[in-house]
């Protein structure tokens, strides 16, 4: 019997591979569902749910999600387990270690001009107690309750920004916060900063009546352009939100800090 030459027994074997490898990829793909938005669905098991939930949260911190009102309704409780949980404080404190490790690895200029932008709300301050009075965000933003709220001054230190913020000032940083609050919001912000614990910021910039109607997005990228203009160097920049960090010009390093409450362009 005639032996068969090497290389078409190799085609042949590579053919099989292939055949077995199609019907084993075709036997997955027939357990997945046609419709994706069966994965959506209400009605599912909680953990189902919290699946979900989880995926929806990577979504939105990685900025996939795009523009967001509320918070899905199958959600709610996964949010607000996650804002009052371990997970939270544990997310924020890798990015309160990141920030400072990339902090130390800096040789600043000692002259007053190296700086770090700090965002304000949910960034040093947390409106947890706000938020779980009002729906964990379920409930569409309501600047007048909001702002019922900004003026008790009563917000607390999330704990992983008030330790990174003070390890900054000691390695010689100066601070700058940059928040999306109002100028007549100005004397009831420093309050509550300092009710907090914070101190010795350089500066405090809030939206005058130059800046309303613009994004975020555009509104802090014209102040951090304004400030590199005065010859300040913006090593570092904490925000919750992607709007926060984005524009030019940016920091050398942006650190986000986790938020599925709210979305701001």
């Amino acid at each position: 019997m005639p032996s068969t030459p090497l290389p078409k027994l190799l085609s042949f074997l590579l053919l099989l591979s292939l055949i077995a490898s199609w019907a084993s990829a075709k036997s997955i793909l027939r357990s997945l569902p046609d419709d994706p938005s069966i994965f959506l669905s209400t009605g599912r098991s909680s953990s189902s749910d919290d699946q979900y939930c989880d995926s929806w949260r990577l979504s939105v911190e990685t900025n996939n999600a795009g523009r967001w009102s509320t918070v899905p309704e199958k959600c709610i409780a996964f949010v607000q387990a996650y804002m009052e949980g371990e997970k939270y404080r544990s997310d924020s404190d890798v990015v309160a270690h990141d920030s400072i490790n990339f902090a130390k690895d800096l040789t600043l200029a000692g002259d007053g001009m190296d700086i770090w932008v700090f965002d304000v709300d949910e960034t040093l301050l947390s409106n947890a107690p706000y938020y779980a009075a009002n729906g964990w965000g379920s409930n569409v933003f309501n600047e007048t309750s909001f702002n019922d709220w900004v003026a008790q001054a009563k917000a607390p230190a999330l704990p992983a920004s008030i330790k990174m913020y003070n390890e900054l000032l000691g390695l010689g940083f100066h601070m700058v916060l940059l928040t999306g609050r109002m100028e007549l919001q100005r004397n009831v912000t420093e309050q509550n900063l300092l009710f907090a614990g914070y101190n010795s910021w350089s500066r405090l910039i809030l939206r005058d009546a130059s800046d309303i109607g613009k994004t975020a997005v555009v509104y802090k990228s014209e102040k951090r352009a304004e400030l590199e203009a005065e010859g300040y160097r913006i090593h570092g920049s904490s925000g919750d939100q992607w709007s926060d960090l984005l524009g030019l010009p940016m920091a050398a390093r942006s650190f986000k800090l986790p938020n599925p409450m709210y979305y701001i362009s």
